[in-house]
């Protein structure tokens, strides 16, 4: 049986950034800290993670919409793999739930919290040293463009005085990948990128991430 272990929104991450951005991304490895490395162990890494709130219906609907899932009878198909997959909870009455699953879901925080956290960990060394780092953040709720500068400028003030930084910022959601160019001595015009995400592409996203828990 498929799991929806951590690899798995790593993995879809990963397969996102090499559909919409190209071919840097294409040979990034799935390792830990970050999450995400370049073959060579150093040119780059890229940790990923989750801005949501910490319920049940949440998880659910997140994974639901990484799936681009539309249609009631898709709806309920798609909510029957995910549990049989053994990552998503209380989906029934039977409340069947993993430990696992419980505590990874418990790390995802909404937005300013897990910045705050993951700004300090790549600040402390956490994740070690890379020529460029970077953090992707699957978002639950729907991002306009005048809350993607939001949260970029609000990353940007957490680092400004940190030696080891982000310089990219992915933030997903149900319909944008936006990114935040946080190197120093840019205008702000030019700090962000809006790349849309349609439907089939979420699809298509969550089945190549989840054929990849073979």
């Amino acid at each position: 049986m498929r799991k929806y272990g951590t690899c798995f929104f790593e993995q879809y991450a990963q397969i996102t950034l090499a559909t919409l951005l190209g071919d840097e991304f294409d040979r990034l490895e799935n390792k830990d800290r970050p999450d995400l490395q370049s073959p060579d162990g150093h040119s780059l890494g890229i940790e990923v993670t989750r801005a949501m709130d910490e319920s049940k219906n949440a998880e659910n609907e997140l994974l639901l919409d990484m799936a681009g899932v539309t249609g009631s009878r898709k709806y309920k198909d798609t909510l029957e793999e995910i549990l049989e997959n053994g990552y998503a909870f209380g989906l029934d009455e039977g409340g069947r739930i993993g430990v696992k699953e419980v505590l990874y879901w418990k790390m995802a925080l909404p937005m300013r919290r897990i910045l705050e956290s993951k700004v300090s960990k790549v600040g402390n060394g956490f994740y070690g040293q890379f020529d460029k780092m970077g953090l992707f953040v699957f978002s639950k709720e729907d991002l306009e463009e005048v809350d993607a500068i939001k949260t970029m400028n609000f990353t940007i003030g957490l680092q400004k005085y940190q030696q080891n930084r982000y310089n990219r910022l992915y933030l997903a959601d149900v319909n944008d990948l936006f990114v935040c160019n946080l190197d120093d001595g840019l205008q702000a015009t030019s700090r962000l990128s809006r790349y849309p995400i349609s439907q089939a592409q979420r699809t298509y996203f969550y089945h190549q991430a989840l054929a990849r828990q073979e």
